[in-house]
């Protein structure tokens, strides 16, 4: 569906640049912005690949063992029916950690091996369970105190103070949390008696 919309938009973007004689603005905006793209891509896969290396090296050094059991009775809370400790467990907490962090994009890695260590845990083979749904929505809103990402975006487009949304992004952030996990909470119930 969303190929469907994009590329219905870059029909309607050429058949109105073609309409209004504007194809020459049309083409340098497509040259200018992929460059900038390449650009962007380039800086983030820098960050990616560091923190993504860090967390790597915070795994084999044990310290998602201790993250783990430091985020236990959280992630238990969230995320009840799972091996404290077991490697879904593990999976989950580096995730919230990377999120936290705001690195996003190290995230993803952890969160599709948290849902895999999940799924064997659980022994889910089509239909997730609860705690596998919450996961997704609480990984999803994640609660970020450093906006390492956002922060990297705006530094990039000339921010000279990029960490100043710091705390619009805590508010923000908990609040997306909160009204998610109410939700996914409200619909669990209403599945339950439904």
């Amino acid at each position: 569906m969303l190929n469907k919309i994009w590329g219905g938009m870059i029909l309607i973007s050429f058949l109105a640049a073609m309409v209004t004689g504007r194809m020459a603005e049309l083409s340098q905006a497509v040259m200018e912005g992929s460059g900038r793209a390449v650009t962007l891509t380039i800086s983030m896969a820098g960050m990616m690949c560091t923190w993504t290396g860090l967390l790597k090296i915070a795994e084999k050094g044990g310290l998602t063992s201790l993250i783990a059991k430091w985020m236990a009775p959280v992630v238990g809370l969230l995320l009840p029916g799972y091996q404290k400790g077991g490697e879904a467990f593990r999976a989950v907490s580096m995730n919230i950690t990377a999120n936290l962090l705001g690195i996003g994009n190290a995230a993803t890695p952890l969160g599709i091996a948290a849902m895999k260590a999940m799924a064997q845990e659980h022994g889910a083979k089509v239909l997730p369970d609860r705690g596998m749904i919450r996961f997704v929505v609480l990984n999803t809103a994640s609660i970020q105190l450093i906006p390492t990402y956002t922060a990297a975006l705006r530094l990039q487009y000339g921010s000279a103070a990029p960490f100043s949304i710091t705390p619009a992004v805590w508010v923000v952030s908990i609040a997306a949390l909160i009204a998610a996990l109410g939700m996914s909470r409200l619909l669990e119930s209403r599945w339950r008696h439904g």
